[in-house]
């Protein structure tokens, strides 16, 4: 009798529960449907309802990751099983432990049956990408709201991380999106960057972290939770096609552990059979769309060399009307596209329901693989701290090069004393000696270690490469006192970086160039374009002065913990008349605005002075008090002297105006952001205020960065361009376009007047419509007309190439007499005979030996003696031209001193 009064009981109380956690539909909250056509939520509405969503369910917790850089919270929903809440720390130290491979195999696996596998999911990113974010509210609901088996088995045996990776961007996108009542007049052609500063590029930060949202992702990924999958979600698939996803073309990038490759097929397979399960078709992968696995820095990508399955899917779908193209080649079944799609219209709610399905698909991967996603990540983690224990070789194309060049010489003597040999050649592949003179060759071993020592010229940037690591979770030691390896003295405070550590593929992929194989549609052919960059060693792009290790060694060191960002030793100012900042420091030039703010005279010594070189700054006593504090916050050294430098000149800042247009340039947000670390005060100026002229009365400095300019043959320079009753008046002042008739006579005025333009990469036309003694080196005559090298002939993407400075020039000042820098297919000068007697100088060159040094560089002998930087008197003024991408992305730290050096009175 009692058992069946506590069953009408339990049936009676049953409905009371699920009132309880009954889940409001998207459609409740929003007022619309998730996909409903023209109409997207906003970021306001959208953490609305996530916190809504983690109030009521016993599934979800809501949790901020940390401030986005217009100062909202980044959302992170944690969703699973209710019980697993309760032993939710110990799953993330599981997954941390197992991670970090410094545990026993025995333990590894039983900590691999005892954890759940960790699964990231994102969206947002790129704010005009809109399927990204509103899935997110959709995959919410629906593991939130639904009691199918399959959903219970997932939160039983996974836990989820939702992550919203760009509040910001929704807000913007949606809100203009959604501005017009008539919604065949909503778009989404935003007047600002969809990021505070970079826009696009907020997926291009995840090695170097300057964004916040970045730091705020990389530290949950790489220090608290560890996921074994990352879900990226992109927009938008190839033409004739619905998503791209996994697995990807080649190349992949040679540091990796061949797990990373196979788990992403596997992971893919998941994917692609769940979608025609469901008769989803459209799906391709492999060389059918372009992505592949090679580059670092993207929010999928540097998963990788964390032994992380990285997933990108490139969907489409827009909530105004769109269709699939017709694509002849896209309606034939391959490898790469098993299953076609039909061309013709396609619904928002249709790539909607595909982005909940390919969820779906990784989340069940996880829930079958479970122990085994954990373990394998625990293996690569201790692969990769074998290979850091041992010598290892990594398996880079040009030591197979070295391989075959080695084999051809011993052939060709063979061939003169053997005429058989030389007939019948090696059938059955090379002599194994071959393969011994590379891999058994003690000098081409990857390091141990890499020592960054602290008496190097610049240790601030060196500790702002190391805090990079740190948010990627690699571990870093510090010396607590003086050491010494291969004959060479450390001071204490020194760092070193072990390659035996779990993340060892992006320790190398730091440090060492990247070796990016020749990549031809066909012999002969065009090159095939990266997905970005071929090569980006972070250590040569900041210029820091690092040691390699090769053999095991140990002293006085300690271990940084995990994620624990470094700082500074705070420095002491000693009585003196007056005290000198050294120019090679970054940081040296953040102190003196600082200083110039507080109305402390500051001078530049001419020449090299107590040791530091020229260009180096001097404070006088007076300043005593408020270099003192500029000293402390940024752990600078000064260099006490006994007054002010013979020849020394003061300086004032400068009036400096930075160069935008409608819609938001990229290299020119880098800018913005680098001047506001460096606390250079600037102002924005768009092309209608440069067409009205009278710039000299308002600005001594004026900055292109990158596109905008017109280019040499003439016409506009970029910039899209709305109606003006099209959009609200506050942005107004940002229309228009650079030409060659309005434009250029106002800056050559700016010029002759004497101010002072710095061109970069594109910006570097100007030179060309000034008509200065400079012509691109980069061509051929052919047929009696010069044209453009073609792509069989010379194409160098993104890479990292030496070159030759004159650091006699004051635009120099603090740089060495060489500098890697970021060259993309950048322009390269040649000075006409008379260049300088009409005031034109070169400030940077590549010499007569091969420049590249990370990346990939075919037909780099054309850049042999080509300018890569001058400057050139125009009247009473100056311009400045760099090619190559001095500012690259905030990651260029060695050259940022050839921009702030111009930017001073």
């Amino acid at each position: 009798m009692k058992k069946t009064f506590l069953l009408w009981l339990h049936l009676a109380l049953l409905p009371l529960c699920l009132i309880a956690q009954t889940i409001p539909t998207p459609k409740s909250h929003f007022g619309f449907d998730i996909g409903e056509p023209y109409m997207l939520a906003n970021f306001s509405q959208t953490e609305s309802y996530f916190k809504k969503v983690a109030e009521i369910s016993d599934r979800v917790q809501y949790t901020s990751i940390g401030k986005t850089e217009f100062g909202r919270d980044q959302p992170m929903l944690i969703i699973t099983a209710p019980k697993n809440f309760e032993q939710l720390n110990r799953y993330k130290e599981i997954s941390q432990k197992l991670g970090r491979a410094e545990i026993t195999e025995t333990e590894a696996r039983a900590l691999s049956k005892e954890g759940k596998p960790v699964v990231w999911i994102d969206g947002g990113l790129h704010a005009n990408e809109v399927v990204g974010a509103q899935q997110l509210i959709e995959t919410l609901y629906q593991l939130a709201s639904k009691n199918d088996e399959e959903t219970l088995r997932i939160l039983d045996e996974v836990i989820i991380l939702l992550v919203h990776v760009n509040p910001d961007g929704m807000e913007i996108m949606s809100d203009w999106y959604m501005r017009p009542e008539d919604k065949s007049k909503r778009n989404k052609n935003i007047p600002v960057l969809y990021q505070k500063y970079v826009g696009h590029d907020n997926n291009r930060d995840f090695y170097m972290n300057n964004m916040k949202e970045s730091t705020n992702i990389s530290l949950q990924q790489y220090v608290e939770w560890l996921p074994q999958i990352v879900y990226n979600h992109h927009q938008s698939g190839p033409a004739g096609t619905v998503v791209a996803g996994p697995p990807y073309r080649d190349p992949f990038n040679h540091v990796f552990d061949p797990l990373i490759i196979t788990s992403l097929d596997a992971v893919g397979a998941a994917m692609i059979n769940r979608l025609h399960v469901e008769d989803k078709p459209g799906y391709t992968r492999l060389d059918g769309s372009v992505f592949s696995t090679w580059w670092n820095g993207g929010l999928r990508t540097t998963p990788y060399y964390h032994n992380m399955i990285g997933i990108l899917t490139e969907i489409v779908g827009d909530p105004s009307p769109y269709s699939i193209p017709l694509v002849p080649d896209r309606l034939i079944p391959n490898n790469g596209t098993p299953y076609p799609v039909t061309p013709g219209p396609w619904a928002f709610r249709t790539s909607i329901d595909y982005s909940v399905s390919m969820n779906y698909a990784i989340l069940n991967h996880a829930v079958r693989h479970g122990d085994e996603l954990l373990y394998n990540f625990y293996l690569m983690g201790k692969k990769s701290i074998d290979r850091g224990n041992s010598d290892t070789w990594t398996r880079y194309p040009k030591y197979a090069e070295a391989i075959q060049k080695s084999f051809e010489a011993a052939q060709k003597k063979k061939e003169a004393e053997d005429e058989e040999a030389a007939y019948f050649g090696f059938r059955a592949g090379l002599p194994i000696q071959f393969y011994d003179s590379v891999y058994k060759d003690l000098s081409k071993r990857d390091p141990r270690a890499y020592i960054l020592p602290a008496d190097q010229a610049d240790f601030p940037t060196a500790l702002k490469f190391l805090n990079a690591l740190i948010k990627s979770g690699i571990l870093v030691h510090k010396a607590t006192a003086d050491f010494t390896v291969n004959g060479k003295t450390y001071p204490k405070g020194s760092y070193l970086v072990k390659t035996a550590q779990a993340f060892r593929p992006h320790v190398l992929d730091m440090f060492e160039p990247q070796d990016h194989p020749n990549d031809f549609l066909y012999p002969g052919g065009p090159p095939i374009r990266p997905y970005d960059a071929a090569g980006w060693t972070l250590a040569y792009q900041m210029g820091i002065e690092v040691d390699r290790i090769m053999e095991a060694f140990d002293g006085p060191f300690e271990r940084v913990a995990y994620g624990q960002l470094l700082s500074p030793e705070p420095f002491t100012l000693p009585s003196a008349s007056g005290y000198l900042l050294d120019a090679r420091v970054n940081d040296s030039f953040l102190a003196v605005n600082d200083l110039l703010k507080a109305k402390v005279k500051i001078y530049r010594t001419q020449s090299g002075t107590s040791g530091l070189p020229a260009g180096s700054f001097y404070v006088s006593a007076s300043g005593k008090k408020q270099l003192e504090t500029v000293v402390k916050n940024y752990g600078l050294k000064a260099v006490p002297v006994g007054g002010l430098p013979t020849g020394a000149k003061e300086i004032k800042p400068s009036r400096i105006a930075l160069y935008d247009y409608y819609g938001g340039s990229m290299p020119s947000g880098w800018v913005r952001w680098i001047m506001e670390q460096f606390h250079f005060d600037f102002t924005q100026i768009f092309p209608n205020e440069i067409d009205g002229g009278d710039l000299r009365s308002k600005y001594d400095v004026i900055l292109f960065i990158g596109p905008g300019m017109p280019g040499a043959s003439g016409g506009y320079g970029a910039g899209s361009q709305p109606k003006k009753d099209d959009i609200p008046s506050e942005y107004h002042h940002m229309l228009g376009r650079l030409s060659v008739d309005k434009s250029i006579p106002q800056l050559k005025s700016f010029l002759e007047n004497g101010g002072q333009i710095i061109t970069v990469g594109a910006a570097t036309s100007l030179a060309t419509h000034l008509q200065l003694p400079v012509s691109n080196a980069l061509v051929e005559i052919v047929d009696g007309k010069e044209k453009a090298l073609p792509g069989d002939k010379y194409y160098i993407p993104g890479s990292i190439l030496q070159m030759q400075v004159d650091q006699s020039s004051p635009a120099n000042f603090g740089m060495g007499d060489k500098a890697h820098v970021l060259f993309n297919n950048s322009p390269v000068f040649q000075l006409a005979p008379d260049a300088s007697l009409r005031g034109v100088k070169p400030l940077a060159w590549f010499g007569t030996e091969p420049p590249l040094q990370s990346g990939w560089a075919w037909g780099q002998q054309y850049l042999k003696n080509g300018v890569a930087a001058f400057e050139a008197q125009v009247g009473k003024g100056k311009l400045y031209a760099f090619g190559p991408e001095i500012t690259f992305r905030g990651q260029a730290h060695g050259t940022f001193k050839m921009l702030f050096n111009n930017l001073y009175n």
